[in-house]
């Protein structure tokens, strides 16, 4: 089996393509900057290649001869708008999916696995959670119009995991600041783990399942915020007291982070957080059971520091350790 990852070099398609090596999938994975999937070099089924994904042309070339394509490209803030006011979101979960759905008809391609979100709705509060939910739509009403093309989407909670960029955040502030102002406080998650999701993409490869096919992902617990904060602080050892902010002072918090440099969070993302990001489906019994917070995230954790600080010695942050890990994995050092 072939396979077409794309976004695999990120930290949720970096899962993804472990797991189809392991179970013997042949796997394409198209970067821009080839040194963004280095680490995904050393493992014996991936190959890597240079090239846009946003050119048609290149695209449908990448899709043709492969037997599925996994979409795992996504951004979390609309960016700057162009000639045509689209934004990120219009751009790449609306347009760029659209595109692929179209280039797996035109190639014969069978299969797309699309990575939406959990609470993705026309009429969800935000932009983000709209363009999931436009996305999806789109993928659809192109393969309402052809049989043999199979499309399942995947909807999960936020996504934890030793690099991701939500826990790895908060362990950072707390280990800066003295106090924390946290925004939304009460906002509510289901997180659930990296490699469950990943699990569940692999694992939906070879079922039969009716097109458009929608798997809720999300994990056995729900938490606020402040609780989530609060677990990362007995993880790290760094106890700090939390101010929680309101509704309007976490969206005025947003709009100055929105200046800065990285965008730690913003205005969209207060209004995503709005809605509790739960779910009254659990995680699909038929890929198994997912693996609670407590279970996993203080084995990384609890090292943070050490291996936060380690990883600055490698060229470019990129964190050699993990070119090390797959490296490991792929039998190519002990």
């Amino acid at each position: 089996m072939k396979v077409l990852l794309l976004g695999g070099s990120g930290f949720v398609g970096t899962s993804v393509a472990e797991q189809l090596v392991d179970r013997g999938i042949n796997v394409t994975v198209p970067t821009r900057v080839f040194l963004r999937a280095r680490h995904l070099t050393v493992l014996p089924t991936v190959e890597v290649i240079e090239a846009d994904i946003l050119d048609n042309e290149r695209l449908e070339q990448l899709v043709c001869g492969h037997d599925a394509v996994i979409n795992l490209v996504g951004v979390l803030h609309d960016g700057k708008r162009d000639s045509n006011g689209r934004g990120n979101f219009e751009r790449i979960h609306v347009e760029l999916p659209k595109r692929i759905a179209q280039a797996c008809v035109d190639t014969g391609t069978p299969r797309l696995l699309q990575l939406s979100a959990l609470n993705a709705s026309i009429t969800g509060p935000s932009e983000y959670l709209q363009s999931k939910d436009r996305g999806e739509a789109a993928v659809m009403e192109i393969a309402k119009h052809h049989a043999k093309f199979n499309v399942s989407f995947f909807r999960p909670s936020v996504i934890f995991g030793e690099r991701d960029r939500f826990q790895n955040l908060f362990a950072d502030l707390v280990k800066i600041f003295p106090l924390i102002m946290l925004g939304s406080p009460n906002a509510k998650f289901q997180p659930v783990w990296v490699e469950d999701v990943a699990g569940a993409i692999v694992d939906s490869l070879p079922l039969d399942t009716p097109s458009g096919q929608a798997y809720t992902l999300v994990g056995p617990r729900v938490y606020t915020l402040r609780e989530l904060v609060k677990f990362v602080m007995q993880c790290t050892g760094h106890s700090r007291p939390i101010i929680g902010l309101g509704k309007w002072l976490s969206m005025m918090q947003a709009g100055a982070f929105e200046l800065l440099p990285g965008k730690l969070i913003t205005r969209d993302n207060v209004r995503s957080m709005s809605l509790p990001n739960i779910s009254d489906h659990p995680y699909p019994a038929i890929f198994g059971t997912p693996q609670a917070m407590e279970s996993v995230v203080p084995t990384w954790l609890r090292t943070f520091e050490v291996n936060h600080a380690a990883d600055k010695n490698h060229d470019n942050n990129n964190g050699r350790s993990r070119y090390d890990h797959f490296r490991h994995r792929a039998g190519r050092i002990k």
